[in-house]
């Protein structure tokens, strides 16, 4: 009985060694772990088990793609993990590894790799500029030495370098890399000039490297005196080398100015003509100062009228757009009917007369009319949409829609408010949205100073413009509404950061003429001019996500990213299928959300579901209930209140099957 419980214990462990050999990378971790992990931190490293499921160690299709070990003691050489080829993620800092860093040239996939406070000795390593993937590279606190390899300029992606408290020397005048974010260089032994690239950080990147100089530290001086003269070569001054220091006077007798003659010489031989010269030197004085007044005075009263000239043209404006809220069209007459605002439930109350009298700013212009910010005279702030292109049958439709729109409420749903309505005249009368549009935090300002989204914000405003639409659709089962204009300007921000959808329900007035056949987020059946259904609003909110993900445009997405395949312009669909196609899918992110660790997994989750509402085919995606479900699972999130009511309208207690109906 004995002999046969060994015997099985045996196969077990045959069976469970035969597993774990599977995966390739095994191998090379458990000789990383027998030469480093010598206070026996790494206790799950079991050759029986499965790698993927190791601490520190994440997998991608079997194989390691993410290895983060800090602060564990580790000792000696990293060298085996040179074999983990689809290796992205590295991080070791905090340990005790010392020696040269191992030739890295085989990790190609690699995009982080952090390998701070540690004994690494030797150059920087050359393997690392072949490493074009690379966003984030971190070797500070080390003790490298040598020059810095110009070859680093090849990282055209790279967002951080951090090699401060090394012994660094030589230049940095070569150094060009233009994403960078965030760069120290600081506690080194660099020298010479700070190149106008690097000048934008601060001084504490440069800081505790005594012969760098240039902006932000102080000005690179040189001697322009007699080049002849010891220590006139014109070289970047020092405090080390005295030749080169302006500072330093020369023992060389040419370099001593010859002495200055006696005042009271100089005074004897000008004699009588003094009070002449003083004379002419204050007029003179006088002389130029009243020129340099004048060209001042020319100056300023330029600009003057100049600044007079723009307010009367803003002004003009403004009157312009007040016209926007000017009262019914027809006079008091007989036979006419004089517009009012109707008002929904929970709506401040006002008159036509305080829109006419409010300051106004154009927020944006889309098919259907233009949007302005409205200040009342009380401080009160809506936002106006006046309809231009609009295809009204005739009032009593266009009430009864109104009626429908405007009692809908949910925390993701720009309310509607109120309406007005004549003949000529159309105004839709919203909450208005501080924060501005997803668009604009996406796309504007991109460059030097702005502030990224970062990725807690891109999931945040995902979920919360999918439970926004999830309600659109569900909210009247008989008239199954649909929003018709799924896209980033009308995703809005309220105060407290979160998504809100505007401009839903309105598609309804649209003509073939003013519904955008190419703007990238239509879907391919809506194009040839029929209705919008639910199909077609979760494929535009699926190029939302791929907006969301790469950071790009729709309808202005390049071609030529690697396996995109395609030339000139392509829609964001087609280019992210193309690259994800030949498995590049790293490739499609947002440069921008490099700077995070740890969420590659979750935006390849939301790239999936991103990829499922884009599908070409109707049948194939998801309703936006299923969306809201993906969506939450992919952090784990907390269920909505609404969530488990988003497929049922009576269950939500702000709307009810009367909402299809005219109120009473």
């Amino acid at each position: 009985m004995a002999k046969l419980h060994l015997a099985f214990s045996l196969l077990i462990i045959h069976f469970s060694l035969l597993l774990a050999s599977t995966n390739p990378d095994a191998e090379a971790l458990m000789a990383f772990k027998s030469a480093s992990d010598t206070s026996n931190k790494l206790t799950s490293w079991n050759a029986t088990t499965d790698p993927c499921t190791w601490y520190g160690v994440s997998c991608l299709r079997d194989r390691v793609s993410r290895l983060v070990l800090e602060g564990l003691d580790l000792v000696g050489t990293f060298q085996p993990l040179t074999s983990l080829t689809q290796l992205r993620v590295l991080s070791l800092q905090r340990n005790r590894l010392s020696g040269p860093i191992p030739d890295l040239s085989n990790l190609t996939a690699l995009k982080l790799l952090f390998l701070a406070y540690n004994d690494f000795s030797g150059n920087f390593p050359s393997s690392v500029p072949p490493l074009f993937r690379l966003y984030r590279l971190d070797l500070s606190y080390n003790n490298l030495s040598g020059p810095i390899s110009a070859t680093v300029n090849r990282l055209t992606h790279l967002l951080t370098l951090r090699l401060e408290e090394n012994r660094l020397s030589g230049s940095i005048s070569w150094m060009n890399l233009p994403n960078l974010q965030d760069f120290n260089v600081s506690g080194n032994m660099l020298t010479g000039e700070i190149p106008k690239s690097l000048s934008g950080f601060p001084e504490s990147a440069f800081a505790k490297n005594l012969v760098l100089c240039g902006s932000p530290l102080k000005e690179c001086e040189t001697v322009s005196s007699d080049p002849t003269r010891p220590g006139s070569s014109g070289a970047i001054a020092s405090p080390l080398n005295p030749a080169t220091n302006p500072t330093v006077v020369a023992s060389s007798p040419s370099s001593i100015s010859p002495p200055l003659k006696p005042a009271h010489n100089r005074a004897a031989k000008s004699g009588s003509i003094s009070n002449r010269a003083i004379f002419a030197i204050i007029v003179g004085d006088i002389l130029v100062l009243a020129v340099v007044c004048l060209l001042l005075y020319c100056y300023f009263w330029r600009n003057y009228v100049a600044k007079r000239r723009d307010s009367n043209k803003s002004s003009q404006i403004r009157d312009g757009e007040k016209i926007v809220y000017s009262s019914s069209p027809y006079p008091a007459q007989p036979g006419f009917e004089r517009g009012r605002m109707v008002f929904f439930e929970g709506a401040k109350r006002f008159e036509l007369e305080d829109l006419l009298r409010a300051s106004a700013e154009m927020l944006g212009k889309g098919g259907l009319g233009t949007a302005y910010k409205a200040v009342l005279d009380d401080g009160y702030i809506v936002a106006v949409k006046r309809l231009k292109e609009a295809n009204i049958g005739g009032k009593r439709e266009f009430e009864q829609h109104m009626e429908v729109l405007g009692r809908l409420r949910h925390p993701n749903v720009v309310s509607l408010k109120a309406y007005y309505f004549v003949r000529d005249e159309k105004l839709l009368v919203y909450d208005f949205m501080p924060n501005g549009n997803l668009f604009w935090l996406l796309h504007g300002n991109r460059g030097p100073g702005r502030t990224p989204l970062d990725w807690t914000t891109r999931l945040k405003i995902a979920a919360g413009a999918a439970r926004g639409l999830a309600f659109i659709h569900n909210s009247c089962k008989s008239l199954r509404l649909t929003h018709g204009n799924i896209k980033s300007t009308n995703i809005l921000l309220d105060t407290g950061g979160n998504a809100r959808v505007s401009d839903f329900g309105l598609s309804v007035f649209s003509t073939p003429s003013t519904t955008p056949r190419s703007n990238g987020y239509r879907a391919p059946e809506a194009l040839d001019g029929r209705k919008s259904t639910h199909k077609s609003d979760v494929y535009s909110f699926g190029v939302l996500l791929l907006e969301l993900l790469t950071g790009k445009c729709p309808s202005v997405v390049e071609s030529g990213g690697p396996g995109a395949g395609y030339g000139g312009v392509v829609d964001l669909p087609r280019w992210v299928q193309s690259v994800v196609r030949e498995e590049w899918t790293a490739e499609v992110f947002d440069l921008e959300l490099m700077r995070y660790k740890d969420i590659e997994e979750e935006m390849v989750g939301l790239l999936q579901i991103a990829m499922a509402c884009s599908s070409a085919s109707p049948d194939q995606r998801p309703r936006m209930s299923q969306v809201i479900k993906l969506i939450e699972e992919i952090r784990g999130v907390e269920v909505s209140p609404s969530h488990d009511a988003v497929d049922s309208v009576s269950d939500s207690p702000s709307v009810s099957e009367d909402t299809c109906g005219p109120s009473h």
